[in-house]
């Protein structure tokens, strides 16, 4: 499908037809309701920005290159100040990926074309592979990509079972309420609901303990949160431990649970977990 360009200086052919000219009139169908098929990548440039004259060319011809992989939608932001203020545009060059009518990636500046290839990996799968192998990869050492090719795959598929047990327990670890509400989307005749479920006290120990008094179990529970957060999970494991050793009653058993959660969180394969679920049989026994 091929849309009327907003700006004269771009024909809407076939030879464009990955490459557009949005404005304000156009911007509800060529980016918004486009995105529900496919990212749309929107260049916020303008005529005078030297740095947007030096990244446009490569951001059109990848977007050839990618056959409609992708969209690029390029706003001019002398001639659309409204667009560029309700994406709260700052600079420029200014790039967001949009799917779902989301923003679900995007930089600012003239990046060399390396980057920005890498870049849209962030939010593409490679070619023969899908979005939630390329999600799981980089799950360890860039979760919040991660997070976004999640939620692209959510948009096409939203009763994905690994997808959403995955998305939940990233956001769950991140302290996000939103991990709860996504873990329990987790279909209950999927294989994973029961994980899913497991997952879900572990909110209770990013939440806030004000109003407790204070004392070793709520300092030690405060110290778990935050090694949790840092992805300290020994750390974490350690201090809950020492409260179930020794105060069952706190937070009505709160720490075991959160214990028993972040186990879950973690997963069999993890080399922490067998170890502590043998030192929590332990304590209990």
């Amino acid at each position: 499908m091929i849309f009327e360009t907003g700006q004269p200086g771009r024909k809407a052919d076939a030879a464009h037809a990955h490459v557009i000219d949005v404005d304000e009139r156009s911007f509800q169908t060529a980016v918004m309701e486009r995105s529900q098929e496919v990212p749309v990548v929107i260049d916020f440039w303008a005529s005078w920005c030297a740095p947007c004259r030096q990244l446009g060319p490569t951001l059109e011809r990848l977007a050839q290159e990618a056959q409609g992989a992708w969209v690029l939608a390029k706003i001019d932001t002398d001639q659309n100040q409204r667009l560029a203020q309700m994406f709260r545009v700052q600079g420029i060059p200014a790039v967001m990926a949009v799917y779902q009518g989301k923003v679900v990636e995007q930089f600012t500046g003239a990046l060399p074309e390396s980057q920005v290839r890498a870049w849209l990996k962030r939010f593409l799968p490679e070619k023969g592979g899908s979005l939630v192998d390329a999600a799981r990869e980089l799950e360890a050492h860039d979760p919040e990509a991660a997070i976004s090719r999640y939620r692209l795959l959510l948009g096409d598929e939203p009763n994905h079972a690994e997808a959403l047990l995955r998305l939940g327990r990233l956001l769950l670890l991140q302290g996000n309420p939103e991990g709860v509400e996504t873990l329990r989307q987790v279909p209950g005749e999927s294989p994973l609901f029961g994980r899913a479920q497991a997952m879900l006290p572990l909110l209770d120990l990013f939440a806030t303990v004000e109003g407790e008094a204070a004392g070793e179990s709520t300092t030690r529970f405060q110290a778990a949160a935050t090694a949790a957060r840092a992805a300290a999970y020994e750390a974490a494991l350690e201090n809950l431990l020492a409260i179930v050793a020794r105060d069952r009653a706190f937070r009505d058993d709160g720490a075991r649970a959160a214990f028993l959660a972040l186990l879950a969180v973690l997963g069999d394969d993890h080399p922490l977990v067998p170890t502590y679920r043998r030192r929590l049989a332990s304590a209990l026994f």
